[in-house]
């Protein structure tokens, strides 16, 4: 199935001092997590919009609806991203708690492609690495 939208959802709390330039840097640089994707895959970013992550399926309905009516995609055409900051021990703060919820309320808005990673910090990854930060899975790039 090709990929032409790739959808990064961020930690809420984590966006309050990340702007997003390394997750952002890397798509456009096509490394780590998005290496596989075509110069042609477009990309929009959203927060999970704090804890529980709730709030994420009233934007993942507002993504859905624009995507359907401005373009010719659908779901099915897009991979959803959870951020590192998401989906490792880092240093804005460990794993989110979260997690399954927010897989479970993007699968049950059609979005089955999900990927967790993004950007793959080198000094965090020697961190897991030492037993400093935990290692929850291994990111696939």
């Amino acid at each position: 199935m090709d990929t032409k939208y790739v959808l990064i959802i961020q930690c809420d709390i984590a966006r309050q001092r990340c702007s997003g330039f390394a997750c952002t840097n890397t798509f456009y640089n096509r490394e780590d997590a998005f290496k596989e994707y075509g110069d042609d895959v477009k990309y929009i970013s959203l927060t999970c919009g704090g804890c529980c992550g709730a709030s994420l399926a009233v934007k993942l309905e507002h993504f859905s609806k624009r995507l359907e009516k401005k373009t010719d995609l659908t779901r099915k055409d897009v991979v959803v991203h959870l951020s590192s900051c998401m989906v490792t021990d880092n240093y804005h703060h460990d794993r989110c708690p979260h997690m399954d919820y927010i897989k479970a309320l993007i699968k049950k808005k059609g979005y089955e492609r999900i990927v967790e990673g993004t950007y793959i910090s080198k000094v965090a990854q020697k961190k897991r690495e030492t037993g400093e930060y935990h290692s929850y899975q291994e990111v696939k790039v």
